[in-house]
């Protein structure tokens, strides 16, 4: 320190290490000296945009305002924390909670996933939650690219490797395919954890003498800037090679730290915790003293080290994974270092905490960082991005796709549903969940193809959590501020087929460079288009995650705002399947259909066109049609939402995934209702003695409700127009990821 002090000229690498001129001065004002290297490291990794936030606060501080004016009952834990915590009733809570590990996943395709995985599985952890499943929303380029080849393969098998030797079933996600994912794909994960309210943990560290404890695994240089550096910049054919910043992870040590924390947590011996994950060390000491009473010293020398030859900065910057800090009191520290023991994981004491307002940290008895925490943890920079409606907008907005040539007789409607049904975002991906183990636990309810996972928290009762995640960036890209609600609007439908209430939404919200003042646009739309809506549902954002610099060259990827939205049904034994599930019933459709096709599934794949506006959004009507879902639960046999392919595709799936067909006559224009994409929209089938029942209740909650046909047969029929038989409907579905992949 001092002699930080006394050489206050010294040239340092602020630049490479991603911070601003204006940034580094405001760090030597803060401290009144010029950093040490170890500081220097810390703030760098801190303020990255990954970790800061400093290009997104302004806009997503609505979303902690909405939380406070949204009780449900109540959120246990929200915003600022791990992960979001909610009441679901008979003691129990759920924490839950989507990520980004982006860019990690494009350098090092198996790891980049797989640690995306293991990091959102300790947020879970780190909220006092056993984990209980996971889900993954997946982008790539266009599926013949080469690219997509070296990537999709390697994602698939991390996710899956790490999930798997969790004993995590993988109970949902989407794997979306469009150009502008190429060189950005996006691997975002969601964890959903179980805990009874009495169990809840806070990242803080308090307490005066209280002890520091890193455990887990041993810190190396596999992970050194991580995903602090790789998502804080956009990616550069010409630049430095990254590999060496992407984290290695293993999921054995990973499924011993979850079993050591939570008997840690059950025999009461933490006072605070924080998983190790972006930043590392820097992370988790600033945030957990700033969050206590303060302050806390720590002797670097003392964390048990992969690689001795690690310098304290590169300590400080690691992101091994399977790292874990907790505070536990004194008179605890034996029978805390006993359990770790017990499940063979590795703990140190580093450390203690302290009433002085300052981070200390020691290396061989020299002082290599002395800050007020709170400056590396959450006073960082915060930038009022400017940003403007893009001059393109306009023009993309009138461009509809309602003038597209389309299919009029019945073979050419035939011809375009096999099209479309092998087309490579509606086609069948079992390729990629067969990947996944879907049922380990015994507590799956539903899971992929369904329109939502659901998994039984109470093996007694029975109660059980629903989860979907949703987006369509096409739509966000015609208009963000719509974009967003739709991919609420889809999550929340998705959830309510199933037969649960819409509680909670985490996002993550993937967009491109911040300093493009186009993209700047889409993220604020997007963010002020999501809370209002989720200010009209009543469904509070409880956290999530901002990833931006999704950009190679002037290439931003499509706007993409994935929204998760975790319901609770009461009793899991009750759910509504997706698919059809007997012959003889009756077909209905819930909403209306509107010639809504801008932005379409249809619009995309069969003339690669992207212009007009997207369908339109109303919030009542969905909150309708939930309730009326959520009444039929034991009325209705089978209920999926219309989403991407619209009907059509509903249909299809349906009947394929239980091979009982279906016989439909269409109320209007045969193209329009097969393809449209209005939103607000249900496919559900009862018993032919229930569909009074089912007018009755849709009536009540002033839902449109046609009958469209019956189940049964071999084929899918639109009386008039086509038939297709399931075999062939299934061959077109089934063969195109096995086809393309191998």
């Amino acid at each position: 320190m001092a002699v930080a002090a006394g050489d206050p000229d010294r040239e340092q690498p602020w630049s490479e290490l991603g911070l601003k001129a204006d940034e580094y001065d405001r760090i030597r004002e803060i401290l009144g000296r010029r950093p040490t290297g170890a500081e220097l490291a810390m703030y760098s990794v801190m303020w990255s945009e990954h970790c800061s936030y400093k290009s997104s606060k302004v806009h997503l501080k609505q979303f902690g305002e909405l939380a406070q004016e949204t009780p449900i009952g109540p959120m246990l834990a929200g915003i600022g924390e791990n992960a979001g915590v909610i009441d679901i009733g008979q003691g129990y809570a759920v924490s839950f909670k989507v990520e980004s590990h982006n860019h990690p996943s494009y350098v090092e395709p198996y790891q980049g996933a797989a640690t995306g995985i293991g990091g959102i599985v300790r947020d879970i952890i780190a909220m006092g939650a056993r984990p209980v499943a996971v889900m993954d929303p997946l982008r790539f380029g266009p599926l013949d690219a080469e690219d997509t080849h070296r990537v999709l393969p390697g994602i698939v098998a991390g996710v899956g490797g790490y999930g798997n030797c969790l004993g995590l079933p993988n109970i949902g996600g989407e794997a979306v395919f469009d150009e502008t994912y190429l060189g950005n794909p996006l691997v975002n994960a969601l964890c959903v954890g179980v805990l009874r309210h009495e169990d809840l943990h806070l990242a803080k560290a308090s307490g005066a003498g209280n002890l520091v404890v890193l455990y887990g695994a041993r810190t190396g240089g596999d992970g050194i800037g991580g995903v602090s550096v790789l998502a804080s910049e956009t990616f550069d054919a010409d630049g430095p090679a990254k590999r060496p910043s992407v984290q290695v992870g293993d999921p054995f040590m990973e499924k011993l730290l979850i079993e050591c924390t939570l008997e840690l947590f059950a025999a009461g011996l933490v006072a605070g915790i924080q998983d190790l994950g972006g930043a590392g060390l820097s992370c988790a000491t600033s945030e957990l003293a700033s969050a206590g009473d303060g302050g806390m010293n720590v002797a670097l020398d003392k964390v048990p080290l992969r690689d001795s030859t690690l310098s304290p900065e590169e300590i400080l910057m690691s992101e091994s994974q399977e790292r874990m800090m907790a505070i536990v009191e004194p008179d605890d520290i034996d029978a805390f270092l006993a359990i770790t023991t017990k499940w063979d994981v590795e703990a140190a004491v580093i450390g203690e905490v302290t009433e002085t307002g300052r981070l200390v940290i020691d290396w061989h008895g020299e002082t290599v960082v002395d800050v007020p925490p709170r400056t590396v943890a959450h006073d960082g920079p915060v930038y009022q991005r400017p940003f403007a409606r893009p001059d393109w907008q306009d023009a993309l907005q009138a461009d509809g796709a309602e003038a597209l040539p389309r299919p009029s007789s019945g073979d050419e409607l035939r011809a375009t549903l096999l099209r479309m049904v092998a087309s490579p975002n509606l086609c069948d991906k079992s390729w990629i969940t067969d990947q996944y183990d879907r049922y380990v636990q015994g507590n799956t309810v539903l899971a992929q193809p369904a329109d939502s996972g659901m998994v039984r928290i109470d093996e007694e009762t029975h109660l059980g959590v629903s989860v979907a995640t949703d987006c369509n960036g096409r739509f966000a890209k015609l208009d963000p501020y719509a974009g967003a609600q739709l991919a609420l609007a889809e999550a929340y439908r998705n959830v309510a087929t199933g037969g649960a209430l819409p509680l909670a939404v985490s996002d993550c919200l993937n967009f491109g460079s911040p300093e493009d003042t186009d993209v700047m646009w889409q993220f604020a739309e997007a963010c002020r288009g999501l809370k209002d809506a989720c200010a009209e549902l009543g469904i509070p954002v409880t956290g999530g995650n901002v990833s931006l610099y999704n950009q190679t060259g002037e290439t931003a990827i499509l706007p993409t705002p994935v929204v998760a939205v975790l319901g609770v049904i009461e009793d899991v034994r009750r759910r509504t399947p997706s698919a059809f599930q007997a012959a003889g019933e009756r077909i209905v459709q819930l909403g209306s259909t509107h010639e809504e096709l801008s932005g379409s599934e249809w619009a995309h794949v069969v003339h690669g066109h992207l212009g007009g506006r997207p369908p339109a959004v109303n919030l009542a009507n969905e909150h309708n049609l939930a309730l009326a879902l959520r009444d039929l639960v034991g009325v209705a046999t089978s209920a999926h939402d219309l989403s991407d392919g619209g009907l059509a595709q509903a249909l299809a799936e349906a009947a394929m995934v239980s091979g009982v067909g279906a016989r439909v006559e269409l109320p209007g224009d045969a193209f329009v209702d097969l393809f449209a994409e209005s939103a607000a929209r249900a496919v559900v089938t009862v018993p032919a003695d229930s569909v009074d029942e089912l007018m009755t209740i849709a009536a009540r909650h002033g839902v449109p409700a046609v009958e469209l046909g019956s189940t049964g047969g071999d084929a899918l029929v639109v009386e008039g127009r086509f038939e297709v038989p399931l075999a062939e409907l299934r061959e077109a579905w089934s063969g195109t990821l096995p086809n393309a992949l191998g």
